[in-house]
């Protein structure tokens, strides 16, 4: 029992060091939210609609702490996720895959804290573009790893057909990976190109056609090797 514990504490610690630059964007967001914190209005802007125009706001502690803190939190759940899964053997299979989605997500609130700051700060931008835009490049970043998944409990494309059977698994994703790259793509033209009511009309139909494809296929394809 004690020999297990030592080698879940080093694996562990393996992959925090893998994650160095995860690890240093979180830290980096904690440390802007300090710095920015008596900087910012009592009133931080935290939700836009469809125009880009801010329709919601946050305190000033949530505004400078929310995302660096849920940022945290992803990151220490996605470093317990493969302790806790079954099938957590699988993990050290795509590797790679797994640790490129810690730094995308990483990325991504990232840039979404860094548009909050700066529109709390005065900084007139297109919200609305970039937010739409930075959700398609995390979609095309995620699809472009998804076909190399493996089985698991926590990450992908997880139905009762596809956890209860491996080449249904690995087919579904490789499908999924094609489809999320189109998704995301088409997201981050209509970001760049539309935003407003036209770019959310698209991002709703890509996140659809994202998950609704591989969900039909992973029924159809168990049906037909059952």
């Amino acid at each position: 029992m004690m020999e297990n514990d030592r080698q879940i504490k080093t694996n562990i610690w393996q992959e925090i060091k893998g994650d160095w630059i995860t690890l240093l964007l979180v830290l980096a967001s904690l440390a802007a939210g300090v710095a920015a914190y008596p900087q910012l209005p009592d009133l931080v802007p935290s939700h836009w609609n469809i125009k880009g125009q801010v329709d919601g706001y946050s305190s000033r502690f949530w505004g400078a702490f929310g995302i660096p803190l849920m940022l945290a939190g992803i990151y220490l759940l996605m470093l317990l996720m493969p302790r806790i899964d079954p099938k957590r053997a699988n993990y050290s299979r795509f590797g790679g895959a797994y640790r490129t989605l810690k730094l995308a997500i990483a990325l991504f609130f990232v840039w979404l804290y860094g548009t909050v700051l700066a529109s709390a700060m005065g900084f007139r931008l297109p919200v609305d573009k970039m937010v739409i835009t930075a959700v398609g490049i995390l979609f095309m970043v995620i699809g472009n790893f998804m076909g190399q998944f493996r089985h698991n409990y926590f990450v992908g494309i997880r139905t009762p057909w596809t956890l209860a059977n491996e080449e249904v698994w690995q087919k579904t994703h490789r499908l999924a990976a094609r489809i999320w790259v189109a998704a995301g793509l088409a997201m981050a033209a209509a970001g760049l190109a539309l935003g407003g009511q036209r770019g959310l009309v698209v991002i709703i139909l890509a996140i659809v056609a994202a998950a609704l494809v591989p969900i039909v296929y992973a029924y159809a394809l168990h049906r037909k090797l059952s």
